[in-house]
């Protein structure tokens, strides 16, 4: 039996689940002026995927890469998802909804 499939799924699954909550946790904190910390850790991490010996260690970096670009659109979309009052407001920076 091969479990590699199996274990790199489990691996994006967990990554996905991961990013989810971090990319609400960012917006909350950060606002979308956080979406380049995103992208240059998936530059990061598929740069370190491209030359690192391990290939299921490469896979899995390439699946944090592209989780991380995704997230880039996801950061976006949680603003509005906030504007439309299904997630709370960082009181701190409410002017920032009203002007979007």
């Amino acid at each position: 039996m091969n479990f590699i499939g199996l274990l790199i799924g489990l691996a994006t699954f967990l990554c996905i689940g991961m990013f989810h909550p971090l990319v609400i946790k960012a917006e909350y904190h950060f606002g979308r002026q956080c979406w380049p910390a995103f992208l240059l850790a998936g530059i990061a991490a598929l740069i370190v995927s491209l030359f690192i010996a391990n290939e299921y260690l490469s896979i899995i970096l390439g699946v944090v890469a592209f989780s991380c670009f995704w997230s880039i659109l996801e950061v976006h979309q949680q603003h509005q998802r906030v504007r439309k009052g299904w997630f709370p407001m960082n009181p701190k920076r409410r002017g920032e909804y009203e002007n979007s």
